[in-house]
């Protein structure tokens, strides 16, 4: 048991890299307008994304181990450490990454070190997410901008009013996007745990029992709660003042936005509703929040006339899209190498 805790620190760190990088950027935009205070914000979130991880974690995790089962203790330590090291590179520079591609680097990292095939249909659809993700989030902004707009003109709604409404509603959705993206990017810290760790199933009071999974993913959205504690403040400023001076009301509709999108990407029980009547579904695939927020305070520019957009700052984000899975591929095969050769640990 000692072992296996050493070996999921890595996945705890990446935990720790998702708190202070992705999950923050649910309340950034209504931090970054003063309207939620950040001990608030990070109480909101870190209650939500653990439940949120226990009770509906499963499904996005699936997609990531039809990418790659990484089969090895050690090489799962070092697949979610190349993912962490990554994404707290980039945090430093205060750079809204995505923890999502980053797994996804270092889990082809190691199917390359192990020369096992990347399933590239598993591949193109979570590729296809990095690009529909900020472009649904966009999209929803504009609509719910253009819908608040028409109602706040229609009922003639008092500034003081629209204030309280606006703070209770930044809350609401935060708790909702907390939930969604427990849910949807717990896959992406303890996903790839699941293979190479089996605890027995725990007790809680009697009144329900966590399986092995549950439990991986419990530990991991305590982390996330951690890294949004104690780190996540700087890439809240970033997305919630450098791209786009926001209003409150706007930020309320940049949370909700990205929280639909995390939603529709991680519910399970949608999708099944959704296939069962022969509709067309979402993947379960972990997106992730950072690319959710941009596209949503960028539909927000859009819909106001694309004045006033910092498009250096955008530009820098949509390179550390770029970097983020091959830096992390690389590190995760370097890393690889010298487990296996110089620790002479299987990680595969």
């Amino acid at each position: 048991m000692i072992n296996a805790l050493f070996f999921m620190s890595s996945g705890l760190f990446l935990g720790w890299s998702l708190g202070a990088n992705d999950a923050a950027n649910l309340f950034g935009t209504a931090v970054g307008t003063k309207m939620v205070k950040f001990k608030t914000a990070a109480i909101i979130i870190s209650v939500f994304v653990i439940i949120g991880a226990v009770i509906s974690g499963a499904g996005a995790s699936h997609t990531l181990g039809a990418l790659g089962k990484v089969s090895e203790l050690p090489g799962a330590f070092i697949v979610a450490l190349a993912a962490a090291l990554t994404v707290f590179g980039m945090t430093n520079y205060g750079l809204p990454v995505s923890t999502s591609q980053s797994i996804v680097g270092a889990i082809i990292g190691w199917n390359l070190f192990a020369n096992i095939t990347t399933d590239i249909n598993v591949l193109s659809k979570i590729v296809g997410t990095w690009v529909l993700c900020p472009v649904l989030s966009a999209l929803f902004a504009a609509l719910f901008y253009f819908l608040f707009s028409k109602t706040i003109f229609k009922f003639k709604i008092h500034l003081l009013k629209l204030d309280q409404y606006t703070r209770i509603g930044l809350i609401l959705v935060g708790a909702f996007g907390a939930y969604s993206l427990g849910a949807n990017n717990i896959a992406n810290v303890m996903g790839v745990f699941t293979t190479s760790v089996n605890l027995p199933p725990l007790s809680i009071g009697g009144f329900f029992t966590l399986s092995s999974t549950q439990q991986l993913f419990m530990l991991g959205g305590i982390s996330i709660s951690v890294g949004v504690f104690t780190y996540s403040k700087r890439v809240m400023m970033t997305v919630g003042t450098s791209i786009y001076k926001i209003t409150p009301v706007a930020a309320l509709i940049v949370v909700l936005s990205s929280s639909t999108v995390l939603f529709l990407f991680a519910s399970e029980s949608l999708k099944i509703w959704l296939t069962s009547r022969g509709l067309p579904s979402f993947p379960l695939v972990p997106v992730s929040s950072s690319q959710a927020v941009v596209g949503a305070v960028l539909g927000i520019g859009l819909a106001k006339g694309g004045r006033n957009i910092n498009l250096s700052v955008l530009r820098n984000i949509g390179l550390g899209w770029v970097v983020t899975p091959l830096t992390s591929a690389v590190i995760s095969y370097i890393s690889l190498f010298f487990m296996q050769n110089v620790f002479l640990l299987n990680v595969y």
